[in-house]
């Protein structure tokens, strides 16, 4: 009878462990859930929309002061006051030429804690002419961001084409911004 009593104890005790570590496991995972959706809003979402319609002071109001952007396929590095000044002749490039821009973001892994968040991804880029006809380009970004004052920052921003050897089936495996 002790013996059926201590397997019993045994049995809940077995049992409040894996409830704890099934719950423990999905507070975790959904942990960073939160902070994505925070940084869709605040960083990804109005990142594509101020790229999309040229507005380079929207655009880098989503960028840390302190941010640094590496085009690697161009081999550079810029600071924010260098990111901007090329931003915004690429961005009066596009509106002179009677251009529009499609951008849209997949994720491969998404790391995020409580103040600092790193994004990697594919990016495709559709630029229409003026004649409508339109092209895709396809890169994949490294972005760092940081929570400064309580808004998510861009800090660090690089991408590459890979020597053209992204394309639009790595941009199809990749995740869409949940």
């Amino acid at each position: 009878m002790l013996r059926r009593v201590n397997q019993n104890r045994l049995t809940i005790d077995v049992m409040k462990k894996v409830v704890l570590l099934l719950f423990t496991c999905g507070t975790f995972s959904l942990c960073g859930q939160p902070a994505q959706q925070e940084i869709n809003k605040q960083v990804w979402e109005p990142f594509i929309k101020t790229f999309n319609e040229y507005d380079t002071k929207g655009f880098m109001a989503i960028h840390s002061k302190d941010a640094v952007r590496s085009p690697r396929d161009s081999k550079t590095v810029w600071s924010w006051d260098e990111y901007y000044k090329n931003q915004e002749q690429g961005d009066q490039q596009g509106k002179t030429s009677g251009s529009t821009r499609q951008l849209e973001l997949r994720f491969t892994e998404r790391i995020v804690n409580k103040d600092l968040a790193v994004d990697v991804g594919i990016y495709k880029t559709t630029s229409i002419r003026a004649d409508g006809i339109a092209r895709s380009f396809y890169g994949r970004f490294h972005v760092v961001l940081r929570k400064e004052n309580g808004v998510w920052k861009i800090l660090v921003d690089t991408d590459s084409s890979e020597g053209g050897s992204i394309s639009e089936k790595d941009f199809l495996a990749a995740t869409g911004m949940d």
